[in-house]
């Protein structure tokens, strides 16, 4: 009964050891702080990529104890799908474990963490698709590790979202200059059928 008992307390240690093992360095989004206020700014309507700006202010909730933010050393601020723009994506799949979550795919902003409140103007890289957004920032502490965030949407991620629209792919200068290509190209087959034209006559 002795060596029974030997056996399950070292089976119990080494499943303890395997859990303790994978998830040691794990950082799940649930377990993190929601300390930082984020608002942001932009113009009313669709933004366009490429042109148009986000501005994001951040900062600690000045209502939380003195010393909340003493472990904080940079803060990383983040555009991030929202739910509506995520049905169906995979690519876009929320999870709770941060480092295989995919909601937040374009940097904004990467700062020594300051107690002040941070501001930045961000213009919309020209790679971002047309979706529907809202932005988020993460505290990180010495170690490289998220240990707060904050975000300009509500739980459910349901207020405050704003639309960006994606390049076409398609430029001004382009669609001119294929106009114009196409015109010479009309002018030139009349004076071709013109010329024919006149050298039919000529050798009767």
């Amino acid at each position: 009964m002795a060596i029974s008992s030997a056996r399950g307390l070292l089976l119990a240690s080494l499943l303890l050891s395997c859990l303790i093992h994978e998830c040691y360095g794990k950082i799940l989004l649930s377990s993190l702080q929601k300390t930082l206020q984020v608002t942001t700014s932009t113009k009313q309507g669709v933004l366009k990529a490429g042109e148009d700006k986000v501005a994001v202010t951040w900062g600690v909730n000045q209502s939380l104890p003195s010393g909340t933010d003493s472990a904080y050393k940079t803060v990383k601020v983040k555009l991030c799908y929202s739910p509506v723009s995520q049905k169906d994506r995979a690519w876009r799949k929320t999870v709770d474990l941060l480092e295989k979550d995919k909601t937040c795919q374009f940097k904004i902003a990467a700062r020594p963490y300051d107690k002040t409140v941070q501001t930045a103007e961000w213009i919309i890289e020209r790679e971002v698709p047309t979706s529907t957004y809202f932005v988020r920032a993460y505290a990180f502490n010495a170690d490289g590790e998220e240990v707060a965030y904050g975000q300009s949407t509500n739980d459910q991620k349901t207020t405050n979202l704003f639309d960006i629209q994606a390049i076409s792919g398609r430029h001004v200068s382009l669609d001119i200059a294929s106009v114009c290509f196409s015109a010479f190209a009309v002018v030139s087959l009349f004076g071709f059928f013109y010329l024919e034209k006149r050298k039919g006559r000529s050798s009767q």
